[in-house]
């Protein structure tokens, strides 16, 4: 077994399956084409609904390699290996970074959802939102919401999730929806 391999998640024996991101891709175009802006909702639920299943994939993934589980990690643990993590199941490189203290930065240069030919007019990465609410929210025992502030569909040069309670991420999108950038809106909060 190479080193790449014992890196995967055996899928056979998880509630995962691999999907190509050119399918996601289509199913995005396709989603866009038929409902308009409705298709944001769609992809965000089913990024959702998976959320449970990835999570249990990471845990099992921990536990594969001997390392506590996701509740007994530090906070720089837990986002060294959830990092680790979605780069091996073939998501993209994460890094995850504080902002002002009350929203976590998830980036990614590479994030496979993204299109960095897309050409969209505003980020687009809604399935990875809803993962990532589920996901994320399942470490903090709490719900947590998601916003995608960047994106490679739409000409940035990255992916980069904001991830905070409802509460916090009620505030940003308000003030940046009166014209105020994520940071200063979190720089708010701080």
């Amino acid at each position: 077994m190479t080193t790449a391999m014992a890196n995967n998640v055996d899928l056979s024996s998880s509630q995962l399956v691999a999907f190509p991101r050119a399918s996601l891709g289509a199913l995005r175009a396709a989603l866009i084409r038929d409902t308009g802006g409705a298709y944001a909702t769609f992809l965000q639920e089913a990024g959702y609904a998976g959320g449970d299943s990835v999570f249990s994939s990471f845990k099992n993934w921990l536990d594969s390699r001997g390392i506590a589980g996701a509740d007994q990690l530090d906070v720089d643990a837990y986002q060294s290996h959830a990092a680790d993590f979605f780069r091996d199941m073939g998501w993209g490189s994460l890094t995850i970074t504080p902002l002002h203290d009350v929203v976590a930065m998830v980036d990614s240069s590479d994030w496979a959802e993204a299109d960095g030919a897309g050409g969209l007019p505003y980020p687009a990465c809604h399935y990875s939102t809803g993962l990532f609410a589920d996901f994320f929210g399942r470490t903090a025992e709490a719900p947590l919401a998601v916003l995608e502030v960047e994106c490679r569909s739409s000409g940035s040069h990255q992916c980069r999730f904001l991830v905070g309670s409802a509460e916090v991420m009620g505030h940003l999108y308000d003030r940046m929806a009166a014209g105020a950038s994520y940071d200063e809106a979190a720089a708010d909060l701080a």
